[in-house]
């Protein structure tokens, strides 16, 4: 590093500090986020560093990202994308490639679901040509049951795709288990969820495909970005296709002939020799993250474990405080499960001489924020009800969870003042109504 570059550094440290808010928790008056980057000097430091070295599009950076991050998830590879969504896009759709022969996923075929979530868990299976099937969940949990999945399993079930809701994870085992006997496809959404556990086993790491988001939101941050993780290396390198233009070349960008055979390929139609940097096997993106993401995200990685830790400590403390107020179902954590928990979900009891809209706004009005359980039911929203989908039991509880469910922050940048204000916020507002 030039001694420049270090002035540089050390000026970006000290503009930092001087741009610390120093006025401390004021009730009512400051913000508590459900969620947020917790980002420090030497976040800024990383993406400032990058910037002065230009690595401005995905290079050396990102690659040690990818490894890293993989080795935290105990997977043999990730790859970095623009964002969660994108990486669910690719993990169904890696399903989709010819490469995989009479187990390639083909247009009509099923992939059971929740009904109870986020919109870009479902997306990739329409927007693949695939059927969605929709299935209730457990209150409390807010997840599935192994039991519901199992029902739903029909002659043209290929594949699960499920997120551990809010950082608790689902019968992860169990599923898939189930997925095995019954040649499924299991691909885990562990946006919500990096660093939870079942029966000790990191989430992540029970399908065949998981992917994480990397959203100021999530466990850690890149700004915008996400990832798709496994250990199985044929899916691993149809993900890389699909996620780089679809080319069949694996050479790094301003890197050539890593298999030094560049031009002596012939595939499709193309004439023997064509170069092999501009062959295409698949019909892809370009979902690619940069170095600059990854920068931010290695520094995050530093301090993940205590991410982690922190929003267990937020969890247990909202959990101890609320415990036993009247008309609201606390959450729960699946049993056999350490989760690391993206958000504390609180449900109104429908006999409550209170709406659930009633609470929101009072916990507003003193400056907590609070967040839906997402969709709610996804099959009553407008983009869903005249697309091809098969639903198994009823939803009840997906209804329920629309009408009467929220959810409130236990992201690391929550003190236990701010956590000890919502606690005495929502138990006043039950009690003046006892």
């Amino acid at each position: 590093m030039s001694e420049r570059t270090a002035h540089i550094l050390d000026e970006v440290r000290k503009h930092h500090q001087d741009s610390q808010d120093g006025r401390g928790f004021v009730p009512g008056v400051t913000e508590i986020w459900p969620s947020g980057a917790v980002l420090d000097e030497e976040d800024r430091v990383a993406l400032v560093e990058a910037a002065l070295e230009m690595r401005i599009a995905a290079g050396r950076t990102s690659r040690k990202f990818e490894s890293d991050f993989a080795r935290w998830m105990k997977r043999r590879k990730a790859h970095l994308t623009n964002s969660g969504s994108s990486a669910n896009l690719l993990a169904v759709a890696s399903l989709t490639s010819h490469l995989l022969g009479d187990r390639r996923l083909r247009p009509g075929d099923e992939v059971i679901t929740v009904a109870a979530g986020f919109p870009t868990t479902v997306n990739p299976i329409l927007q693949n040509g695939l059927v969605p099937v929709f299935v209730d969940v457990e209150l409390r949990t807010y997840n599935t049951t192994v039991e519901r999945v199992e029902r739903a399993i029909g002659p043209r079930t290929r594949a699960i795709i499920m997120a551990h809701t809010l950082g608790n994870p689902f019968e992860a085992a169990e599923v898939a288990r189930l997925a095995e006997e019954h040649d499924l496809v299991l691909i885990e959404d562990t946006c919500d969820a990096v660093g939870s556990t079942y029966d000790g086993q990191l989430a992540g790491t029970f399908g065949e495909l998981a992917t994480v988001s990397f959203y100021p939101a999530h466990h850690l941050t890149t700004g915008e970005g996400g990832c798709v993780l496994t250990s199985n290396l044929a899916l691993a390198r149809i993900v890389e296709s699909l996620r780089d233009w679809g080319r069949d070349c694996w050479c790094e960008p301003g890197e050539s002939d890593t298999c030094r055979k560049r031009f002596g390929y012939q595939m499709g139609t193309l004439p023997a020799g064509y170069d092999h940097k501009y062959i295409f096997s698949h019909v892809g993106y370009n979902l690619k993250s940069t170095d600059l993401q990854a920068a931010l995200g290695l520094s995050q990685l530093g301090r993940l474990d205590m991410f982690c830790s922190t929003r267990r400590h937020n969890w247990r403390r909202l959990r101890e405080g609320l415990d036993g107020v009247p008309w609201l179902v606390l959450p729960e954590a699946t049993p056999r499960s350490d989760p690391s928990w993206f958000g504390f979900v609180l449900t109104v009891d429908p006999k409550a001489p209170f709406s659930r809209a009633e609470l929101v706004g009072f916990l507003e009005n003193r400056k907590i924020g609070t967040r839906r359980l997402f969709a709610g039911n996804l099959t009553r929203h407008p983009a869903y009800l005249d697309r091809p989908h098969r639903v198994v039991g009823d939803l009840a509880n997906s209804d329920l969870i629309t009408d009467q469910t929220f959810w409130i922050g236990v992201y690391p940048g929550l003190t236990d003042d701010m956590i000890d204000y919502v606690i005495s916020s929502v138990t006043d507002f039950v009690e003046a109504r006892r």
